[in-house]
């Protein structure tokens, strides 16, 4: 069943000359399904991310969302569409640091009018499930990278989203923090059949996905699929890759 559905969009930003960011892209994405999007810099993909996201207008074209078009809705409509259909998940996290852990993970159900003690039922119970409750009452400044963005995970599931959006989830880590937040994302995708749109320059993060999309200039370059091996997948990612220039390096080793 498809969850999410692009038809022939493009951006174009205006000045004094105009730039065509994406050209057409069509793409679908199937509820359940955990998808990369990969492409140089400047190809397009984090806009095609924003655009979805409703962060950004497109030009043209049209993107449908459970068979919704937020295109089409005004400004306060949009926003709650947003907070109820969409979880962010971000490369700097985009934690609140006077909060507390517990604060972070239910901020999204303070603007619904949720009750206090529903909220930290919910919030509690993601703590368990990611394995950081132990974190529950400490400040940002005192986690590593890696817990910052478990904390942002759980506050993206918070809501229960139709939709989660990553915009290079392991960009700022090392690698066995990298490794971590990857399966984590992976075993919820696989547990909870959450939809998971990730754009990533990375292969090893995108070896975790079922699939892979890539972009060249804007428009549509290629796609492959996960097979009965991962490692195989990877070495796939990467082959194409080099026919993009993206990076490239061993399996299991992220280059961050």
């Amino acid at each position: 069943m498809s969850l999410l559905k692009i038809k022939q969009l493009t951006k174009n930003y205006s000045g004094e000359v105009t730039v065509e960011v994406l050209k057409g892209i069509d793409l679908t994405i199937e509820k359940g399904e955990m998808v990369a999007i990969m492409g140089p810099s400047g190809s397009g993909k984090t806009t095609l991310l924003n655009c979805i996201a409703t962060l950004d207008q497109p030009t043209t074209g049209e993107i449908l969302l459970d068979n919704e078009n937020p295109q089409l809705y005004e400004k306060n409509r949009l926003a709650d569409f947003r907070r109820h259909k969409l979880g962010f998940v971000f490369q700097h996290y985009n934690l609140l640091a006077p909060l507390t852990v517990i604060e972070n993970i239910v901020l999204p159900l303070t603007l619904d009018g949720e009750k206090p003690d529903v909220m930290l039922k919910k919030a509690d119970e993601l703590l368990e499930e990611l394995g950081i409750a132990a974190l529950r009452d400490k400040r940002t400044y005192q986690l590593s990278g890696g817990e910052m963005q478990r904390v942002a995970i759980c506050r993206a599931l918070i809501h229960q989203p139709t939709l989660i959006l990553a915009d290079e989830p392991t960009g700022n880590l090392d690698s066995k923090s990298a490794d971590t937040v990857m399966r984590l994302l992976s075993q919820l995708n696989f547990e909870r059949q959450i939809t998971t749109l990730m754009v990533t320059h990375d292969a090893y993060s995108a070896s975790f996905c079922n699939r892979v999309i890539f972009i060249k200039d804007g428009k549509f370059y290629n796609e492959i699929y996960l097979g009965n091996s991962r490692e195989e997948f990877y070495q796939k990612i990467l082959t194409v890759l080099s026919h993009l220039g993206g990076r490239s390096h061993a399996f299991f080793q992220a280059d961050y």
